[in-house]
């Protein structure tokens, strides 16, 4: 058979997006800013919602809509960004629900998280050279029972590690923070072992573990946070470690010795990057600085590879 030149193009940009093939290895890295043209044309491939994504400018470093589906979306110049915060959701996040949240409900949703987070770095310093990956680059478990083991944490780390590294290897010197919310903590965890250098910094919200059970073990020179509201219900997770059942010892437990961050303004499990909390601050506010505390009494971080 001959190809004609558009028609060579056009399967280009598919096989690019791997829309004709099947899916990506595990652990195969997302792109960088050169690929949102091959995932904008992905997202028009797909039709609606996600075709309405491209048309109004929103850029992709991934696009996969097979299955529960994949995506890193990004919010500010990752081209010329310092500071690089990426978000990892946690049980039940599909791309289906990747803009209006698990259940319909806002809060959940990772974009609209990313957004928020990407909102408060602006306010709070808007000459700050920014982005926010909002990253689901991995197939989460779809409920309690498929969470309750660390298969697809583990399966989502090496994918999460080989992003990590794409960045640094794109901005050396830049600082990447990892926040993972519930499930996606312990994804952070298993993926900042052999993780850059450039990864200064992982946040965990509602974490249900890290693969670990001391904060020391993700790494020298590393930041480890936790935040856990009162009535946040995994609290109530038992911390134990059985081959392929349990996390162990939940970040936010004081023996984990993470630093803590404030959770005033937080209900419940799906609240912490809600706009007005404390602790959506306290993560801009480390993701620029190093350092929880907001406003002029921010300390500057230590350099990459110091000791906390």
């Amino acid at each position: 058979m001959r190809w004609t030149e558009p028609t060579r193009a056009v399967l280009a940009v598919l096989l690019g997006a791997g829309l004709l093939l099947g899916r990506p290895a595990p652990g195969a890295a997302t792109g960088f800013v050169e690929d949102y043209p091959v995932t904008a044309a992905a997202m028009r491939t797909a039709g609606p919602p996600y075709a309405d994504w491209a048309a109004r400018g929103r850029r992709f470093l991934l696009f996969d809509p097979r299955g529960d589906g994949r995506a890193v979306e990004v919010l500010g110049d990752l081209g010329t960004a310092d500071r690089v915060a990426v978000l990892v959701p946690g049980v039940g996040s599909t791309l289906r629900d990747f803009d209006r949240g698990l259940g319909g409900v806002a809060r959940r949703a990772p974009a609209g998280q990313a957004r928020a987070l990407y909102a408060a770095l602006r306010a709070a310093d808007p000459g700050a050279r920014v982005a926010v990956l909002a990253w689901l680059g991995y197939d989460a478990p779809d409920g309690v029972l498929a969470a309750a083991g660390p298969a697809p944490a583990h399966r989502g780390a090496v994918a999460l590690r080989a992003t990590l590294r794409g960045l640094a290897a794109h901005h050396p010197s830049a600082r990447v923070t990892v926040i993972g919310h519930s499930y996606g903590a312990l994804v952070a965890g298993l993926a900042v072992d052999r993780a850059p250098a450039q990864v200064t910094d992982v946040v965990t919200l509602g974490g249900v573990g890290t693969g670990v059970d001391r904060a020391g073990g993700l790494g020298p020179g590393r930041r480890i946070w936790a935040a856990e509201a009162p009535d946040d219900w995994i609290r109530r997770v038992p911390p134990v470690r059985l081959p392929g059942l349990g996390h162990g010892r939940r970040p936010a437990d004081p023996e984990f010795d993470a630093r803590p961050l404030p959770v005033d303004g937080v209900h419940g499990h799906d609240g912490y990057l809600a706009p007005g909390t404390g602790t959506l601050a306290a993560v801009a506010s480390v993701v620029l600085t190093g350092s929880s505390v907001t406003g002029a009494a921010r300390t500057a971080p230590a350099p990459i590879g110091a000791a906390p």
